[in-house]
This record gives C-alpha cells, sequence and structure tokens, in this order.
C-alpha cells in the first residue's frame, strides 16, 4: 500500500452512560447488539474496527441502515468522539489535538459531503463553494478564483453566478464536491452523497467522482448501502453489520470469496463479467490437456468478458500472460465457474 494517511485501530464506539460496561461484556462474553441493548441500555455502534486507507485510495464503507457505516465514518474527523481506540491523520492522532489544532484539520485537510448538501440558497454556486475559505478569512478575489476553478473540476463552469435552486439535482450535488474540494483536503469524507438522485445521473456522478478522484489523488472514504455503488468505484470495500467489519477486500476479492452468509447474500446478485480478472480463475500451465500451439493469449487482467469474446472462437484453452510470459491457462469449463463466482470444479 502507499502512504497510509487514515488509520484506525481497536475503534470501538457504544452509546450509554453504561458503555465501558456493555464494552468488557461484548469483548469477555461475546454479547451481540441486542443484548448490548436490553442488559445495559447501550448502543453498540462500531465494534473493534480495524483499518489503513492509503494516499489516493477510495475506501468504500458499505451495511444496511444501522450497521454503523456512518458512525465510523464520522470517527476520522471527530465529531463522534470514540469509546476507545485510535484515530490517526497522516500519523498524528487526532483525541490528542486541540480544540483550535482539530478544527484546522477539518478545515484545511478533511472536506465532508453528505447526502443532502444543504447549500445556501441565498448565496450563488460561487458563494456556496467558496464559504469555507471565508470562514478562514481568505480574501474574496483569492477564494473566488479557488471556487471557480473548484466548479470547473466539476464540470459547472458557466454556473457560478447561479442560485442553487436553479440547478438540477445532480448538479446541486457537484457543487457540494466542489465545495469540499475548495480546500484542497488530503481527505474526503463521502456520506452517501449520489443516493438521493436519479439512476443515470447517479451513474455519471460516480465515474465523474471516480476520474476525479484519480486525477487530484484524494483519500477517500466512501460510505455507501450500495453494493454495486462500492464495486463501481472502489478500491476497497469494507462490509458492515451491527458495528462490526465483517470483511475487507478488492470488490474482485468480496465477490469471488465471501467471508460469511452475510457477505454472500449481499454479493450474488452481482454481475462478475467486468469484475473478475484472469489470474483469480486461471490454472496452473501444465494442468492443460491439450496442445496450446496456436492458443489465444489473454492478459492476466483481462475480465470475464473479454475471456467470453475469445472463448467462443476457440475450443483450445485461453493462455494468460504477464509481461509477456504465459502464467496459466483458462479452460471454458473453469471460465463457466469464474461466471457463476469462482465454485469449486
Amino acid at each position: 500500500m502507499s502512504e497510509t494517511v487514515v488509520k484506525l485501530t481497536d475503534v470501538w464506539k457504544i452509546f450509554g452512560q453504561r458503555n465501558q460496561e456493555a464494552m468488557a461484556a461484548v469483548q469477555a462474553d461475546g454479547i451481540g447488539k441486542p443484548e448490548a441493548l436490553s442488559r445495559f441500555q447501550s448502543a453498540v455502534g462500531v465494534q473493534n474496527a480495524n483499518f489503513e486507507v492509503g494516499r489516493g485510495e477510495i475506501f468504500c464503507i458499505m451495511g444496511l441502515s444501522g450497521s454503523g457505516k456512518s458512525t465510523l465514518v464520522r470517527h476520522v474527523n471527530r465529531l463522534i468522539e470514540p469509546t476507545s481506540g485510535k484515530i490517526e491523520i497522516l500519523g498524528n492522532d487526532i483525541s490528542k489535538m486541540t480544540a483550535n489544532e482539530l478544527r484546522t484539520v477539518r478545515a484545511e485537510q478533511i472536506g465532508m459531503v453528505f447526502q443532502h448538501m444543504a447549500l445556501m440558497p441565498h448565496r450563488s454556486v460561487r458563494d456556496n463553494v467558496a464559504y469555507p475559505l471565508e470562514i478562514r478569512k481568505v480574501s474574496k478575489s483569492k477564494r473566488w478564483a479557488v471556487s471557480d476553478h473548484a466548479l470547473g473540476l466539476v464540470d459547472l463552469t458557466g454556473y457560478e453566478d447561479r442560485l442553487p435552486k436553479e440547478l438540477s439535482g445532480g448538479m446541486q450535488q457537484r457543487v457540494g464536491i466542489a465545495r469540499a474540494l475548495a480546500s484542497d483536503p488530503e481527505i474526503l469524507l463521502m456520506d452517501e452523497p449520489f443516493s438521493a438522485l436519479d439512476p443515470l445521473i447517479r451513474l455519471q456522478l460516480q465515474d465523474q467522482f471516480k476520474a476525479l478522484v484519480a486525477q487530484l489523488k484524494k483519500t477517500t472514504l466512501f460510505i455507501t448501502h450500495d453494493l454495486d455503488e462500492a464495486i463501481r468505484i472502489g478500491h476497497r470495500i469494507a462490509i458492515m453489520k451491527d458495528g462490526v467489519i465483517v470483511q475487507i477486500g478488492t470488490p474482485e476479492d468480496i465477490v469471488m470469496n465471501p467471508a460469511d452468509d452475510y457477505v454472500r447474500e449481499f454479493v450474488q446478485g452481482i454481475s462478475k463479467l467486468k469484475l473478475v480478472k484472469a489470474h483469480s480463475i486461471m490454472k496452473p500451465m501444465q494442468s492443460a490437456t491439450v496442445s496450446l500451439d496456436g492458443a489465444l493469449r489473454a492478459d492476466h487482467e483481462a475480465d470475464l468478458d473479454q475471456l467470453i469474446n475469445l472463448s467462443v472462437s476457440s475450443d483450445k484453452p485461453i493462455v494468460v500472460t504477464d509481461n509477456g510470459q504465459d502464467i496459466g491457462i483458462v479452460t471454458k469449463p473453469t471460465l463457466l465457474r469464474g461466471i457463476q463466482g469462482g465454485k469449486d470444479e
């Protein structure tokens, strides 16, 4: 992994006056969320969360309503204080920061985008984007220049003087992203930013956002309840249930190797054609039972869709290559198993 930007170590959040008793019982006796609530009147929000996010990575945290995903991400900028554990931003423990230091981190290093952007209706698009800089007493000419640049990044050049009500829902959401980018933060916290949008607009914004993050190399924690969205934009995905991170992995890892039945239910309807790669399903070269003379070749990063197109034009296995070297084969049965989700032959 590249340089670690965000790191959570043994983070717990239990709401309630008897939270320490509840945490001790969860640790010692393995009680679940319902029992913690009934015995200690304490709600388990996050249970022993551990992960690192590298520079430029989009780390998706997903789960159903009440799984703890939004609670977890709000620890990163200390909107919520942990019951126990450590949160580091670029190696600095935010729990040890003074109020002034924390304000600086929130203003300069972390940008947050919510599902509902709460744009100020009486201010222009330009002024909405520039507002975080206005709070920091940045001169008007500079903050307008920064605002115009940020709006250009999200393809809203020409709308600077419009009011929010004159924009579509998708455009308003892009204004929110531009506002988060105006301070040039190291980290973006995205809490279901596209979930209220129409499906087509949502797909367009997902693609634009992923390209923008890659261009600017922003480290992103992206909250969603939609696995399709997590797979579409995430480099890695953390799946949560009842405050517990059940599994962390790449989209391909999650789909091919679900950790339990809960994850398996999430992924069973996901198309694998553009997700699963040749290197995940290939067999060793020596497993070939026919001559490979004249066999077609595919890069180890070729997806199932590409492999299918090759397979229909030849009866021979497909030879998988990496930097010009033959490293494995994909037979038709192997390809079909890959489409099913990597079930054993």
